[in-house]
């Protein structure tokens, strides 16, 4: 779910369904799934099939003159009830802030959609005061770590599934905050899942479908290092070294940057509980009982601050600064020793 001080995505789309209608709908934000689902839910919503021809009229940011959209806004439909004006990638219109004259004196047949993305508008501006008091100014932002599992849940809820805590933490390490991304992946599942049989998604469901392997992944050598299991965490990277295509250095020095940032936060919580620690870190409080409290009984906060430098360094060393010859899969040997001594 968006993160927003106005309007959610959800609200916005329970009001159009109930016949509250706005003017103008602008969607801008980092996220950008929040805005693709909402500009297609509109124009679908808004116009039936048969209308659109003549009544969607689609403009490009970096194509487009401002003047014309207005103009076009102030037209009127062709046998339907609206005019949509649908404005993509409006990041790109020049002198976007013209819009603000025909939110002055708005043509009460037209509904217009700016699709911006990638950014905001400076709400310190006056078109943003004359959105938001005569239309709807919508903020998608980017999902914090510890917002992406329930996101996951909600979206397989609406499909009818569930899905494992275990499974749920494992794709939202694996692909991260991507929803448009995550959204297929977890597509994916759900084609997969017998709709007559258990709809739940299971660790070893998303191991053969999403590509993690069922040897050994980045997050087994995250827990054994929590765990400071030396055999195992050895043993892993022993087969990331032979399956390199897989596991390059780069794929796996992030997941472990952001393991131990959290683990280093989770020093200074105030509260020491697994639910004061993640509201603290922004980590999930199923991640912090599974591996951010148990690393903390086998490392110190100097020793993880000198792994968060180390891991900074390994990563300098892999892209060849100060190591014209050390290979990749010996430099993550390394770097695991130093973790576990």
């Amino acid at each position: 779910m968006a993160i927003s001080a106005g309007p959610t995505a959800e609200s916005i789309v329970r009001d159009v369904r109930a016949g509250d209608i706005r003017p103008v709908y602008f969607l801008m934000g980092e996220e950008a799934y929040y805005i693709d689902r909402l500009e297609s839910f509109l124009v679908e919503t808004l116009l039936k099939p048969e209308e659109r021809d003549f009544n969607l009229l689609t403009f490009f940011g970096a194509e487009s003159d401002i003047d014309n959209i207005i103009t076009a806004a102030k037209g009127f439909p062709m046998g339907a009830g609206r005019l949509v004006v649908l404005v993509k990638e409006a990041q790109s219109l020049a002198s976007i802030e013209r819009f603000e004259y025909y939110l002055k004196q708005m043509q009460p047949s037209t509904v217009v959609i700016f699709s911006y993305k990638h950014g905001t508008l400076d709400r310190r501006k006056k078109i943003c005061t004359l959105l938001e008091k005569n239309g709807i100014l919508f903020e998608s932002k980017r999902l914090r770590d510890n917002q992406l599992a329930p996101f996951i849940g909600s979206y397989l809820k609406r499909q009818r599934a569930t899905i494992d805590p275990a499974a749920a933490l494992t794709l939202a390490d694996f692909i991260g905050a991507d929803l448009s991304r995550l959204a297929g992946e977890l597509d994916k599942l759900c084609i997969a899942l017998s709709e007559n049989g258990d709809r739940k998604v299971t660790p070893e469901l998303v191991e053969r479908l999403i590509g993690i392997s069922k040897d050994f992944n980045i997050f087994e050598l995250q827990d054994a290092l929590a765990e400071k299991n030396a055999k195992k965490a050895l043993q892993i990277v022993k087969y990331f070294d032979k399956n390199q295509r897989l596991y390059p250095i780069q794929k796996v020095l992030p997941v472990l940057f952001k393991f131990y940032s959290n683990l280093l936060l989770a020093y200074y919580s105030p509260e020491k509980t697994s639910r004061g620690i993640s509201l603290y870190s922004g980590v999930n409080e199923w991640v912090v009982k599974r591996s951010i409290m148990p690393a903390m009984q086998n490392y110190t906060a100097r020793k993880t601050l000198e792994i968060v430098s180390e891991i900074r360094r390994t990563d300098a060393r892999s892209k060849g600064v100060g190591n014209p010859f050390t290979p990749s899969g010996e430099l993550l040997r390394e770097l695991v020793c130093f973790m576990l001594n």
